[in-house]
Formats: structure tokens, sequence, C-alpha cells
């Protein structure tokens, strides 16, 4: 089963249960895909990386919108963009932890060659590609840039 078939019967079974809130996460998955899918230059056959691509996005939207609500004390809009975080992530694959990604960044490091911050390019573009959905790439980052100072 697609993913976007997933969130279409997931759309159902809220509907059906009358979650409203999950339903609204839900159409806005469902409603990004589709517009993915039919703008200049999309794949009515849209793959499942590019479908996890979108599902990050909107993810990190809502956590930015969440920070933005918090920090000017409304509390009931950050909760709202918080909950729909949290239901867009179950989507998505499992995220790794720091542990794991210290391995996968330092084996790509010592297969690079690089050797301090100003290969951070390099090592950035093959962090990125294999840890695609796995991680977000502010962390992937942070850990990149501690390593190669470290090394």
């Amino acid at each position: 089963m697609s993913l976007e078939e997933s969130i279409n019967n997931d759309i159902k079974a809220a509907m059906l249960a009358k979650e409203k809130r999950r339903l609204e996460a839900l159409r806005a998955v469902k409603a990004a895909i589709l517009l993915a899918k039919t703008e200049k230059g999309g794949k009515p056959d849209m793959g499942h990386e590019a479908e996890i691509k979108i599902l990050q996005k909107l993810v990190k939207q809502r956590k930015e919108s969440a920070d933005i609500y918090r920090s000017q004390g409304r509390n009931d809009l950050e909760e709202e963009e918080t909950f729909q975080a949290s239901v867009i992530m179950q989507y998505l694959p499992e995220q790794m932890d720091e542990s794991e990604l210290r391995g996968i960044i330092g084996q790509i490091i010592a297969t690079t060659g690089a050797s301090g911050i100003k290969d951070m390019g390099k090592v950035m573009g093959l962090a990125a590609a294999k840890l695609a959905g796995k991680a977000e790439n502010k962390t992937i980052a942070a850990l990149v840039k501690q390593l190669l100072s470290e090394g």
C-alpha cells in the first residue's frame, strides 16, 4: 500500500471516528501530495522518497510554526501545530538516534578522507543522501561539523 493510499484510508477512519484534529492534519498531507503531483514538472506516480520529503517538509513547517507561537505566548496555536506534526511523523520512517548517526557520519568522513571543516560540503552531500528520511538535515549538519572539528 502506498503512502497516499494509507493516508486516504486514515482520512476515512478519522471521519468515521469524528477525530476533527487528526482529520485536519491528514487532509493537509493529502493536499501537499496532490499539489506536488499536479504542479508543473510533477509526476503523477510520485516515488516513496519524494513523498517522504514532502512529509519532512510539512513536519519542519509545523515545528517552526510551533516555535514562533511559543515565543509569542500563543500556547493554543503551538499545541495545535505540535499535534499536527506528531500525526504527520507517524508516516515517516523512524528517526535514527545520535549514536547511530555518529557511526555512519564517521564512516563517511573516513571514506571521503575529509580532514577539516573545509570538507564539510563533501561530507554533507553524501550524509544527506544516505540518511535522507532517517534524520533531520539540521542534526546531520551539527554532527558533521562537530566530528570534522574534532578530527
